[in-house]
Formats: C-alpha cells, structure tokens, sequence
C-alpha cells in the first residue's frame, strides 16, 4: 500500500506528502508524480513545485474543485509508479583552489582527510538534484558519502559569491547569485545556474544528475571573463 497524505495548502493548492525525511526512493516518488500530473493536462493545474518529499500541486479554484483534484491526484499516485520522470546529465567546472574555497581545509579537517582527498571524493560521484530552492535555479544535490558529511557553520557568513559550492549534512549546494551562506564553501563554478533567457531559468532541474569536473584557477578566471562562453557539458538526455 502507498504511503502518502493529501494535504491543503491555502486555497489553490494541495501538498502530496510521502514521508518525513530526505530519501532517494520518496523523491523519486515525487518526481515520478509531477510528470504524471504534467502528463495528465488536468485543467485548472497551473504548476507543480517538487521538494525533497513531497509536491505542491497549484490550482485554479474557479476552473478545478478541490474534491475532483484530489481524487485525479489519487489515482494519478497509483498510476506514476510506471512513469519515468526526465533526467538528464550534466558536468560542472568547478574550482576547489583555495582562493574560492574558504572552508577547504576546515573541512578536510573534519573528515580526516586531505584537502585533495575531498576534492577527489566530491567530484568522484553523481549527484542527484533532489530540488531547487531558496535561490532561483539553486539546486540542493545529494547524497554525498559519509566521509564527506560534516554539519553546517556555526556562524553562516554573510556573503559568499555566486556559482559557490557548499556542502554540510549529506547535501551539496550551488549557488546562483552572492548570498548570506551557513554552508562549508569547498569550490566555485563559473556557471551561470540561473539565467532569465534561458526558456526556464534554470540550468539543472529536479531529477537531473551533475558531475563537478575539478578545473584550475586560470582555467576558472579564464572562464569567469567570458560567462557568455562558458557552458556546462550535457552528457546525455
């Protein structure tokens, strides 16, 4: 039996709940359920929103009752166990010079390992893209291994540049733009993850996987002088 609630969120949308904590199997689920719902055309849907756990549904009351969401919604959860959500693979530069990673060797310090050894542990794995969130086109990408797993800064910074990299818990974080940041900063990107011309903004979407490709600090300047030039590599759709 699938394990879920249906709860009310204001008065245009509902929240699909499966579970209370961060899994790959229930954001799979979550996924799997957005597609079907954007599959499904049901009128009156105007956006679904993903999270780690769960999916807000927005409606337009005037055109789609609250009851009749509901039950498509039901049905629709039964039937996304046989739908596949898009995914595609990406490879982001990013540069772990200490220049641009301030918490480098705190972290390294933590784990017990080498600076080196997690720089070469980070970009060794694929990262699944759970959600984007806080920022636009920010991603929250996991799992990282438990080596790498420290906790968040006591003191967050009040800035960090945008196209930083964090890492605290099992999480990584891109960020898009310069933010106030809690997170241990080990890299930075000359990516833009979020560019208003793009036909969605984001780069990344929920359910993709990235690769960061360990680069230089002259390769990192030589890109950050022409961002216009400097595109992520799409390994496959």
């Amino acid at each position: 039996m699938l394990d879920y609630r249906i709860l009310p969120a204001g008065d245009a949308a509902v929240v699909v709940d499966f579970g209370d904590r961060i899994e790959r199997a229930l954001n799979n689920r979550v996924l799997a359920l957005a597609q079907a719902v954007a599959e499904d055309h049901l009128e009156g849907v105007v956006e679904t929103v993903p999270t780690f756990r769960s999916l807000m549904i927005c409606y337009e009351p005037a055109t789609l009752g609250y009851a009749k969401l509901v039950d498509r919604v039901q049905k629709l959860i039964v039937e996304a166990s046989d739908v596949a959500y898009p995914s595609r693979l990406w490879r982001l530069p990013v540069c772990y010079d200490l220049s641009l990673a301030p918490d480098l060797v705190e972290v390294a310090e933590r784990t017990g390992l080498s600076p080196a050894e997690v720089v070469a542990r980070h970009s060794a794995i694929t990262h699944h893209v759970y959600m984007l969130g806080f920022l636009p086109g920010q991603p929250y990408l996991g799992d990282l291994p438990e080596e790498l797993v420290v906790p968040r800064r006591a003191t967050p910074r009040g800035k960090v540049a945008a196209g930083s990299v964090g890492v605290a818990m099992a999480m990584t974080c891109v960020f898009p733009r310069e933010t106030p940041c809690g997170l241990n900063i080990i890299g930075r990107t000359p990516v833009a993850l979020w560019d208003p011309r793009r036909p969605n903004g984001s780069l990344v979407e929920p359910g993709d996987k990235v690769i960061f490709d360990p680069i230089s600090l002259e390769a990192f300047e030589a890109a950050a002088k022409h961002p216009a030039r400097c595109d992520p590599s799409l390994v496959s759709a």
